[in-house]
């Protein structure tokens, strides 16, 4: 797969968490030639099935991103927003980002106000009308906006605004296009609302009742003196979790993973951060309980226009979700 390419496809498509459905419909395209049955639930994930007699196995990749959303719109024409996610509003000060109907803007800050004083009230966004008639022309209370700014190569490295966590659906297309023989009952599921409290995931799991899960998202990476809130390295390969903010994965699941990843000679290190979470914080209390790790991909600058991952790290995270998914794995219950 051309991850790029594929990545900057994604990318032109409107997906803040709540409106998924460009990205969902981009996906369904590119992964139903690999499966049995596709379909969408109520709330929009968009389920892969790819039909074995073995134990029900869920891999979750969330398909949303963070966005912005109209709440007021001034005499003059700037617009006063809210934030659809885990937003650091002076991440995007000065950012382009783009409407669902294609109209355009950029972050700013009045000027009343320093940096580093700033809250969200006091930013704007200015898409150049001059007037409030004018700008409600182009854009009306509610709407939401994404950031609008490039995927690019930075050699054996790549940088994108939303590698959390189309990234990771790219992890599974990958994967699911490799797929060789297998027992297990396999779902690749991409999951909506992640970002706003693993939404989607708790309902897709509730449905799917698997024996085993594994969500596959960005973790922190190594930036320049980190204070450790993360344990992975960009270019360490594949990051199999142990613990966030919402998970201590199950010490089998991750057993497992690495035995799989030392068999397969896929290059690897464990995952703990101290904060933030994944689906698997959703999957793991599903019903009565479910089996639940993670893989992911080192990421520098989550949650920024620029966010940064190791092309290598991607193709190894590829590789490990299809050895799980190949693997023999005992029934459950």
């Amino acid at each position: 797969m051309n991850y790029l390419e594929t990545l900057q496809r994604l990318n032109a498509c409107h997906g803040p968490s709540g409106d998924e459905r460009d990205v969902a419909a981009l996906l369904k395209e590119l992964g139903a030639p690999y499966v049995d049955d596709c379909r969408f639930d109520v709330m929009g994930n968009l389920i892969l099935h790819k039909k074995g007699s073995g134990p029900r196995v869920m891999f979750a990749a969330h398909m949303d991103s963070l966005g912005l959303i109209v709440t007021h719109i001034e005499e003059n024409g700037f617009l006063r927003f809210g934030k659809i996610g885990g937003i650091q509003p002076t991440s995007l000060l000065h950012t382009p980002v783009r409407f669902k109907n294609g109209v355009y803007g950029v972050v700013s800050l009045s000027e009343k106000v320093e940096k580093k004083d700033a809250s969200l009230t006091d930013f704007y966004l200015d898409i150049g009308a001059k007037s409030r008639e004018e700008a409600k022309e182009k854009v009306q209370i509610g709407d939401t906006a994404v950031v609008c700014t490039p995927a690019f190569s930075l050699g054996e490295r790549m940088a994108s605004p939303y590698m959390d966590n189309r990234i990771s659906c790219l992890v599974l297309l990958d994967a699911l296009s490799q797929l060789g023989d297998h027992e297990n009952d396999l779902y690749f599921v991409f999951t909506v609302q992640e970002e706003l409290g693993m939404r989607g995931a708790k309902t897709a799991a509730f449905a799917i009742d698997p024996d085993y899960g594994i969500a596959v998202d960005v973790t922190l990476g190594d930036e320049l003196d980190s204070t450790h809130r993360g344990s992975s390295v960009l270019g360490g390969g594949a990051a199999i979790k142990v613990m966030d903010q919402s998970v201590i994965c199950h010490p089998q699941v991750v057993e497992d993973l690495e035995t799989l990843a030392r068999k397969e000679g896929i290059p690897h290190q464990r995952d703990v951060i101290t904060g933030g979470g994944t689906d698997a914080g959703a999957i793991h209390v599903t019903r009565m309980g479910v089996l639940t790790g993670g893989i992911c991909i080192p990421c520098r600058y989550i949650h920024s226009p620029v966010e940064t991952v190791d092309l290598k790290d991607v193709e190894a995270c590829a590789a490990l979700v299809k050895a799980f998914a190949e693997a023999t794995l005992p029934r459950l219950g």
